[in-house]
C-alpha cells in the first residue's frame, strides 16, 4: 500500500519537474522552446513535429549518461535519487512540448494535470476514463475547460499513487528512504520502453483528431 506521504513526495517531484520543464534547467531548452524548434524544423506540420520530437527523445534515452548526467544540476524539493528525478523531468518536458505543439496552454492547471496523467503511460487511459475524458479524441479547449477542480485533484492523486507504485515495483526507489540504485543508473531499456509508451499516449491526448 502506498502511503500518503510517499504520494505527496512524488507530487512534489512532479511539480518540480513541471516547473523546470516550463522554465528550463541550465543549458537545456524549455518545453515551449523544444516544441517550437520541432515545429519550425517540420514546417509547422504538427503531427510530423510530434513524431520527430518523440524519436529524438527515444534516441537520447539510449545515449549513455544523458539522463543521469542531469543529476549534477538538480536540486530537489525532497530526497529522491537523481536518476528518478531526471527520468521524470525528461519525460515531463517531452509531454509538455507535445502539448505545446498541439496548441495547448501548458501553464493551464487542467493541461498540467493531463501532462501528469500521460506520465503513467497506458494507465493514463483508465485514469482519464475515471474523470470522464477519452484519450484518442483531440483535447479541444472546450473539453479542457470542462475539467473540474475536483477532477484535477483526483488525476494528480492517482498519478502520484501510480508512479510511486511503478518505481517501487521496479525496486528503483523507496521514497521514504531515497536509496538510489547501485551505480545510480536505470537500465536504458527501461527508459526507452516507458518513454516510447508515454510519447504515444501524449500524442493521442494532445495531437490526435
Amino acid at each position: 500500500m502506498v502511503e500518503n506521504n510517499e504520494r505527496g513526495k512524488m507530487l512534489q517531484v512532479l511539480d518540480w519537474a513541471y516547473e523546470k520543464s516550463l522554465n528550463g534547467l541550465p543549458g537545456t531548452p524549455t518545453a515551449q522552446e523544444l516544441g517550437d524548434e520541432y515545429l519550425r524544423k517540420n514546417n509547422w506540420d504538427v503531427e510530423k513535429a510530434c513524431d520527430n520530437l518523440i524519436n529524438w527523445q527515444l534516441a537520447k534515452c539510449t545515449t549513455s549518461g544523458f539522463v543521469t548526467g542531469l543529476g549534477g544540476v538538480i536540486t530537489m524539493p525532497v530526497a529522491i535519487p537523481a536518476n528518478i528525478s531526471s527520468v521524470i523531468y525528461v519525460q515531463m518536458r517531452m509531454i509538455a512540448a507535445i502539448a505545446h505543439i498541439g496548441g495547448h496552454d501548458i501553464t493551464d492547471d487542467s493541461v498540467k494535470s493531463l501532462i501528469y496523467m500521460c506520465l503513467t503511460g497506458n494507465a493514463a487511459v483508465e485514469i482519464a476514463k475515471d474523470v470522464g475524458i477519452k484519450i484518442g479524441m483531440k483535447m479541444t479547449e472546450s473539453v479542457i475547460k470542462k475539467i473540474s477542480g475536483e477532477a484535477i485533484k483526483k488525476i494528480n492523486q492517482t498519478v502520484g499513487f501510480r508512479l510511486v507504485t511503478k518505481f517501487g515495483q521496479k525496486g528503483i526507489v523507496n521514497l521514504g528512504k531515497a536509496i538510489p540504485v547501485a551505480g545510480g543508473v536505470i537500465g536504458g531499456g527501461v527508459d526507452f520502453a516507458s518513454t516510447k509508451t508515454i510519447g504515444k499516449i501524449a500524442k493521442q491526448a494532445f495531437i490526435s483528431e
